[in-house]
């Protein structure tokens, strides 16, 4: 703030000089020594000006423009930036036949041409701005190669827990599975650790991916981008977001933080929990008793899909499978028992 008040200060004080200079050219003031004190009165008023008036010029706009900037979304700055820039461009395209009308008006119409395009350009870059942010998607990452084919960003998670293959191969999942370099990297890494529990799900996850490579209902898109963002989570919100499309997850933390901005995310598990058959009170199950319960004669069981089924009087029946009956069915946090 005082560098800017130093400047704005020295400015006031060449203003001054050279306008009581000027001035002294057209007055008659006299003696010398009193011309030097009108210059010299004048340069240091217009220099106090400058010194007290430098923050409402300088600092006070730029903090409105500051605030201004940061309630406006990224796509409006940029489409209205854009709209602008392209209004410009026609203004300046235009500005030399317009210089041609007679009088006054060739010398304004130029300016007056510019500033309406560029406003209108401006307006016209923020009201379209999801188009422009389409179009400049598909030049940096490429148009889809089919109309109406989708494209999803794929997560460590997913691809390690393989059940995106299955439904890869049912046909449920079409278009382009796209794999950036960084998720790449993750898989190799676990495949290359040292801990055992680690190097299986890497090897795993490559297997899953060559898996779905086979399959002629996707195509698999490995992407070499390297977007800003803190780990592979951050750095797939990031291009999901610059590339409008969605993240393929099992990540609880990555799923929430991705809804959080706006990002559509598909979930496996929530596609799990959507297709799992209904069981109601009185249906019959056949279910394998592996283990006793809490309460005593109690068996456990559980369906394909992961469900535990609690057995009563079904310990003596452990390691054998048995069909029961559904008295009811609870719904709890961790999710679904019968």
């Amino acid at each position: 703030m005082a560098l800017i008040r130093l400047v704005a200060a020295l400015i006031g004080w060449f203003f001054g000089f050279f306008l009581g200079a000027s001035l002294l050219e057209v007055s008659q003031v006299t003696p010398v020594s009193n011309q030097v004190l009108v210059v010299f009165l004048l340069a240091a008023a217009c220099a106090i000006l400058g010194w007290l008036g430098a923050p409402y010029v300088t600092v006070v706009p730029a903090r409105i423009v500051a605030g201004w900037i940061r309630e406006t979304s990224a796509d409006n700055l940029v489409g209205g930036a854009f709209g602008a820039g392209v209004g410009l461009i026609l203004g300046l395209f235009l500005a030399f036949p317009l210089s041609f009308l007679p009088g006054n008006l060739g010398r304004f119409a130029p300016i007056i041409g510019a500033a309406l395009l560029g406003m209108g350009g401006a307006a016209a870059g923020t009201i379209k701005r999801t188009e422009l942010g389409a179009l400049a998607r598909d030049i940096r990452y490429g148009k889809r190669d089919r109309v109406g084919e989708e494209r999803a960003l794929l997560d460590t998670s997913v691809i390690i827990d393989g059940r995106v293959a299955d439904i890869v191969k049912s046909g449920f999942i079409r278009g382009t599975l796209v794999v950036p370099r960084f998720i790449l990297g993750e898989l190799q890494h676990f495949a290359d650790a040292s801990d055992a529990s680690k190097r299986e799900r890497g090897r795993r996850g490559l297997e899953i991916l060559q898996k779905m490579q086979k399959e002629a209902t996707v195509r698999i898109e490995l992407l070499d981008v390297d977007p800003a963002g803190t780990g592979a989570d951050g750095q797939l919100v990031t291009l999901a977001r610059q590339m409008g499309v969605p993240i393929m997850t099992n990540d609880y933390g990555l799923n929430r933080v991705a809804e959080l901005q706006g990002i559509t995310v598909l979930n496996v598990n929530d596609l799990a929990k959507a297709v799992r058959p209904v069981v109601l009170p009185s249906d019959e199950l056949s279910v394998r008793v592996i283990q006793e319960g809490k309460e005593p004669g109690q068996g456990v069981a559980y369906l394909e899909d992961g469900t535990m089924v609690v057995v009563e009087n079904g310990a003596r029946y452990q390691g054998t499978e048995i069909t029961v009956t559904v008295m009811r069915v609870l719904q709890t946090v961790g999710g679904r028992m019968i």
